[in-house]
């Protein structure tokens, strides 16, 4: 499904002639963090703050705050994942949509995009969730890969999930298919297992070991 049959249309772009009273009352309807604005000729301008607007007078206009308006945007051919990082980056749950003659289209809104992220295979298909970590020179995805699919695993997803100057964590979701197997080949090939499965026996073997060795000193 393509991203941009999820634009919403319902909320149009406030007029940048628009009172400041007029804004803060909108946003005292909706439950957005941003508004469109657009001037007489209707082109698209950017976006006006909740927390701006209610920190100016409100019977001045939009016009007399220019300088406070956001100039975020995507393209209704912006892939999904780009968009998410728009939200992301502009802290906003509305993202203003514009095609190539920078037309205003609508907006997407930050939880609809999210539901998408959650429908992909990386969250609805089972599977085990495996955060590994390796210097930041020395791994590779391709790597990663290989080790996933020597142990009859299938890699449903992986991103970089935190970085350091000399260490990469990874985030893998993995078909729980050779699991442990794994987890131990990781081993092998020098990554450390930040987060790892139930199914992990070497660490319950160590568990079970460590708990042995304090009931025999405990004699």
């Amino acid at each position: 499904m393509k991203l941009s049959e999820f634009i919403i249309n319902d909320i149009k772009p406030l007029n940048s002639t628009s009172k400041i009273c007029d804004l803060q009352q909108l946003f005292n309807q909706l439950t957005y963090s941003h508004i469109p604005i657009q001037d007489a000729n209707k082109i698209y301008l950017g976006s006006f703050s909740e927390n701006d607007a209610h920190c100016f007078e409100s019977d001045k206009t939009v016009d007399d705050y220019k300088h406070a308006i956001e100039g975020f945007f995507v393209r209704d051919s912006t892939l999904w994942l780009d968009v998410l990082e728009a939200f992301a980056v502009n802290s906003t749950n509305i993202m203003p949509v514009l095609n190539d003659q920078n037309e205003y289209l609508g907006y997407y809104e930050l939880k609809e995009v999210i539901s998408l992220f959650s429908e992909s295979p990386f969250f609805s298909d089972p599977g085990g969730v495996l955060v590994i970590e390796k210097g930041i020179n020395d791994y590779s995805f391709s790597e990663i890969s290989q080790i996933v699919e020597s142990n009859n695993g299938r890699l449903l997803g992986a991103f970089v999930s935190k970085m350091k100057p000399d260490l990469v964590q990874i985030t893998l979701k993995i078909s729980n298919s050779g699991l442990n197997g794994t987890i131990q080949t990781f081993r092998r090939y020098s990554y450390n297992i930040v987060s790892g499965h139930q199914e992990d026996s070497y660490l319950e073997s160590l568990k079970e070991r460590s708990d042995y060795l304090n009931k025999y000193l405990n004699i």
